[in-house]
């Protein structure tokens, strides 16, 4: 019997000191515990591994430019916390690949894109607004670079690197 290919979970991926800042951050204030994962922006949660067409709707998209983010705050999510992120062309984007996967999109990916990147998850409330003060105290707003689409494959709660597509057109967008 074939064993199947497990499922596919696609990211954004971020210029490097992006990547670093929040990579830091999830190091600091995720449980250690529970901290298996590198800092990511989750795009698709499932998606088929295996399937030529839905890869190719990625290079497709990734064959676009790179594009800014502007990191806009930190959101309190109950039991962690998260920096909130926002672009028009990520929307798009998003839209985009939406429609092209519709497919065999799950619920929860043919939901609005929320892009956030979680650095604290399964604590207290308490911890977590404690923590969210903390850091709202002193943020202050700032912006990053999209440089193309990362791709995993879920094993039950791991993830292990597949591969990623960058961004290959010149320019990009604020």
């Amino acid at each position: 019997m074939a064993q199947e290919t497990p499922p596919l979970i696609v990211t954004l991926e971020l210029d490097g000191a992006a990547h670093q800042f929040f990579t830091a951050q999830r190091t600091r204030y995720f449980p250690a515990h529970t901290n298996y994962l590198e800092a990511h922006l989750t795009l698709f949660h499932h998606l088929p591994g295996n399937n030529a067409e839905v890869m190719d709707i990625l290079a497709r998209e990734a064959a676009g430019p790179p594009f800014s983010l502007a990191v806009t705050g930190l959101h309190n999510m109950g039991n962690g916390v998260a920096y909130t992120l926002q672009s028009d062309h990520l929307q798009r984007l998003h839209r985009r690949l939406q429609e092209a996967l519709r497919p065999w999109l799950l619920h929860r990916d043919l939901q609005p894109c929320w892009p956030h990147i979680t650095i604290m998850n399964k604590v207290t409330a308490y911890k977590a607004l404690r923590t969210w003060a903390e850091l709202s105290g002193g943020f202050r707003p700032f912006r990053v670079e999209a440089w193309g689409l990362g791709y995993w494959h879920y094993h039950k709660g791991a993830w292990e690197a597949a591969g990623n597509m960058p961004f290959t057109q010149p320019g990009g967008s604020p």
